[in-house]
C-alpha cells in the first residue's frame, strides 16, 4: 500500500506541475499514468514539437519542457506508478480514498486529482489475425521492462518515433530485432530514421519495408508472425515477441463510471477550485470542461495552482492556509 496526500492520475505536464504547487504547501504526491514514462502527450506523441505559449520561453521543445518540470519537482520527491491504468477508487469512512490500478497497485490518499489530459491513452491495435489471443503471451503494445527482451527475438511494427526509438534501443538488448513498416519512409525524427537504416546496413537489425504483419501463430505463447509484402507474398518469421507501435488513442476509460459530471467525454468542474461534483476529487488540464475553457498547458498550470490551495483543507483540516509567494518563502519552499 502506497500512502500519500494527493494521488494525481496523469503524469503529463499539468499533473507534474501540480506536484510543484502541492509541494509548496507541504503536500506529498503520487502520480499514476498508463503510459510507461512521464510527460503524457508531450513525450509519447510529439516529443520534438516546439511549444510557444509557455511563459518565459519563446519556444521550448516538448520533451525539454517535461525534463524541466521533472527537475522542478525533484525536491519534493513524488512517487510514480507508470504503465498502469487506474481502475477504481473507493472512499473510506474518514473520507479518504484507496485508488486501485490495473496491476493491483493500491494508493491511499486524502485527495484525488484527475489530470489525465485527453483521457487514458490506449494502443491502436492493427488488424492482425489472432492479435488479441496472444496479448500478454508475446504481444505487447508498450515496452515497460526492456530487460524482458534480453537475448530474445523481437519483431516491432510501425513507422513513428516510438517504433524507431525502440528498434535502436533493443538492437543492443535482443538477440534479433526486426522492424516491419508498411511504407518505404518513416514518420519519425530524421536522425532516428538514419540510425535505423544504418543498423540495417550493418546487419544489426532486419528491416522489412512495404510489408505488414497479417497473422500470428504459437502454442500458448507467440512463436511466429506472418508477414505479407507488397506483392502479397507471405513469409513466416520466427519470433518470441511482437510489439505493434501504431500510436495511442485517448479514451476516458473507467473514469466515466466514477459518478462524475461528464459532458462530451470531459469532466465538469467548479472554476473556483476545479473541484468535481464528488468531494475531494478535482480535475485539471484538458480533461476538464467549464465555460470559457481553453485547452492550453498554461491554463492547466493555473488550474493546478488553484486546485492545490483548495486541496490543502482536506490534507491539513486543522491548519489555516497561509500562502506566500515563492520569492518570499525562498529556500523554505523546498
Amino acid at each position: 500500500m502506497i500512502t500519500t496526500d494527493i494521488c494525481i492520475i496523469g503524469a503529463g505536464p499539468v499533473g507534474l506541475f501540480a506536484v510543484f504547487e502541492a509541494g509548496l504547501l507541504k503536500m506529498r504526491c503520487h502520480l499514476i499514468d498508463a503510459l510507461p514514462q512521464v510527460g503524457g502527450q508531450l513525450s509519447e506523441v510529439y516529443p520534438q514539437k516546439p511549444i510557444y505559449d509557455i511563459p518565459g520561453f519563446p519556444a521550448i521543445n516538448a520533451q525539454a519542457l517535461v525534463d524541466n518540470l521533472m527537475e522542478q519537482i525533484a525536491p519534493f520527491n513524488p512517487g510514480f506508478t507508470l504503465g498502469e491504468r487506474v481502475e477504481t477508487f473507493d472512499r473510506l469512512d474518514d473520507g479518504s480514498f484507496i485508488v486501485k490500478t490495473s496491476d493491483e497497485t493500491h494508493v491511499h490518499c486524502q485527495v484525488v486529482v484527475i489530470a489525465g489530459g485527453l483521457g487514458c491513452f490506449e494502443p491502436r491495435k492493427p488488424a492482425i489475425d489472432k492479435l488479441e489471443e496472444f496479448e500478454g503471451k508475446g504481444v505487447s503494445y508498450m515496452v515497460k521492462k526492456p530487460e524482458l527482451y534480453r537475448d530474445k527475438r523481437i519483431v516491432l511494427a510501425g513507422g513513428g518515433d516510438s517504433a524507431l526509438d525502440w528498434t535502436i534501443f533493443l538492437a543492443d538488448v535482443a538477440e534479433k530485432v526486426t522492424l516491419i513498416h508498411r511504407s518505404e519512409s518513416f514518420r519519425g525524427a530524421p536522425d532516428s530514421t538514419e540510425k535505423v537504416f544504418e543498423l540495417a546496413k550493418q546487419g544489426k537489425i532486419d528491416l522489412l519495408l512495404k510489408s505488414n504483419v497479417v497473422g500470428l501463430n504459437g502454442n500458448g505463447h507467440l512463436q511466429e508472425v506472418l508477414v505479407e509484402d507488397s506483392n502479397k507474398n507471405v513469409t513466416r518469421l520466427a519470433t518470441d515477441h511482437l510489439i505493434p507501435l501504431f500510436g495511442l488513442t485517448p479514451k476516458l476509460g473507467p473514469i466515466a463510471d466514477w459518478g462524475l459530471g461528464i459532458e462530451k467525454a470531459q469532466i465538469q468542474v467548479n472554476t473556483f477550485d476545479y473541484s468535481t461534483n464528488v468531494e475531494r476529487v478535482y480535475a485539471i488540464g484538458d480533461i476538464n470542461t467549464y465555460p470559457g475553457k481553453l485547452k492550453l498547458i498554461l491554463c492547466g498550470f493555473h488550474e493546478a495552482a488553484l486546485m492545490c490551495q483548495s486541496a490543502f483543507k482536506w490534507v491539513y483540516p486543522s491548519q489555516k492556509l497561509s500562502f506566500k509567494y515563492t520569492t518570499v518563502n525562498g529556500v523554505n519552499a523546498f
